[in-house]
């Protein structure tokens, strides 16, 4: 079978879609399956193509026996919600017009953002082969759960028409969590056998257990001797309550404890002019880093901070940081509730606080401070077998076969 599969975010590209996309695809081209990437020139998450890349109209690559065609869009950095939808149009358009000539079985359109999904729908028609959508968020309501947008717009209701549509036209339906397949069910009456529910999970062997010196070393040279570490690893953009993050840390006395912020995104220099107005010095702001550095910072931790703001849509999501670390033996601090927070306490790998509730969280980071650590590995073992990436992109391909 030959499978092409559209996606704004793909490697060198080091955020959760890209590699969740790159993962599938690797283990689809071993199993003998042909599959080609139609995606954007790297940029994300600062809105700036990678070095070594050019914003042009087209450019093939070969990554792990994976055909990767890059097109353009207009990109833009992730600051303001109309330029935002002007580079998902963008996209969709280019990927749409490019992927006319190519040869292929199957389409896969992967969301967020939804306009990816529609080239997909419209590739489809004009090429009478089947297609599947890929649902990691529900978008539109995950923007107007940041406050991007009015659920009672006319725009916001016309991308819910358009959202209905593609839900109803796609083959079959590929979602993360349980909560989003019953969402489909009963609130856009999609019949059950065509969604299936993939969630996202981890290659074990994917990640370099980094070199004790090398540990030693940035702990040193971050000046975190001594202190016990607690990291944020990822986008820092409306989503992600990292204000309110950063105002419960400032009300902690203990000065062994320190906070690591590391990554980009649309509220970074926000939070860190914030953070100049607060008293606290027990945070540390970085810059993002690489895809294979990111098993050195998670090292140098001793727990995973996983937050978002408090809203009825972030119960339907699991982030998928949540398994880096735990394959990493870090318990995970959660202010995240629904699924996420069900996952956390099943399996006891971290302890769970309410979103942007002050106390709640302080509380929860004493308590974390008290896990049995010979229990929590044991516990993070069986969670992996469950979650084990490989296995998941087999099951997807018997699903969509």
């Amino acid at each position: 079978m030959r499978i092409l599969f559209l996606t704004d975010n793909f490697p060198p590209e080091t955020n959760a879609p890209a590699t969740r996309t790159y993962e599938h695809c690797k283990k689809w081209v071993k199993m003998g399956y042909q599959v080609t990437v139609i995606t954007c020139f790297p940029n994300f998450p600062k809105g700036k193509v990678f070095e070594g890349y050019t914003n042009k109209l087209y450019q093939k690559e070969n990554i792990d026996g994976i055909n990767v065609v890059r097109v353009w869009s207009y990109i833009t950095e992730n600051n303001g919600f109309f330029k935002r939808i002007i580079d998902y149009v963008s996209y969709a358009f280019t990927s749409f017009i490019f992927g006319l000539f190519i040869k292929k079985d199957l389409i896969i359109a992967t969301s967020p953002q939804f306009f990816t999904a529609l080239s997909g729908r419209m590739l489809s028609l004009f090429k009478r082969i089947p297609w599947v959508m890929e649902v990691r968020d529900l978008w539109p309501d995950s923007i107007a759960a940041v406050g991007s947008m009015n659920k009672n717009s006319k725009v916001f209701k016309i991308l819910k028409k358009i959202e209905n549509h593609l839900y109803k036209t796609a083959s079959k339906i590929i979602v993360v969590t349980d909560s989003f397949k019953n969402y489909l069910i009963n609130e856009h009456k999609i019949l059950p056998e065509k969604i299936g529910v993939f969630k996202n999970g981890i290659i074990i062997n994917n990640l370099n257990k980094p070199k004790l010196n090398d540990v030693i070393a940035l702990k040193e040279s971050l000046g975190l001797e001594n202190k016990i570490v607690i990291s944020y690893i990822g986008t820092h953009g409306l989503a992600h309550g990292l204000k309110f993050i950063l105002d419960s840390i400032s009300k902690i006395s203990n000065q062994n404890l320190h906070f690591l912020f590391i990554g980009d995104g649309a509220e970074k220099q926000k939070l860190i002019k914030y953070s100049k107005t607060l008293d606290s010095k027990n945070f540390t702001f970085l810059k993002s880093v690489t895809k294979s550095e990111i098993p050195l910072y998670i090292d140098i931790s001793d727990y995973s901070l996983v937050n978002l703001k408090k809203s009825d849509d972030f119960k339907n999501v699991i982030p998928s940081k949540i398994f880096e670390n735990i394959a990493m033996y870090k318990p995970i601090l959660l202010g995240v509730e629904g699924e996420s927070k069900k996952l956390i306490n099943d399996y006891r790998v971290g302890v769970c606080f309410e979103p942007e509730n002050e106390k709640s969280f302080l509380n929860a980071l004493d308590d974390i401070q008290g896990l049995d650590i010979v229990s929590f590995k044991l516990n993070c073992d069986k969670m992996l077998v469950n979650f084990d990436r490989n296995i998941i992109s087999e099951n997807i391909i018997k699903f969509i076969n």
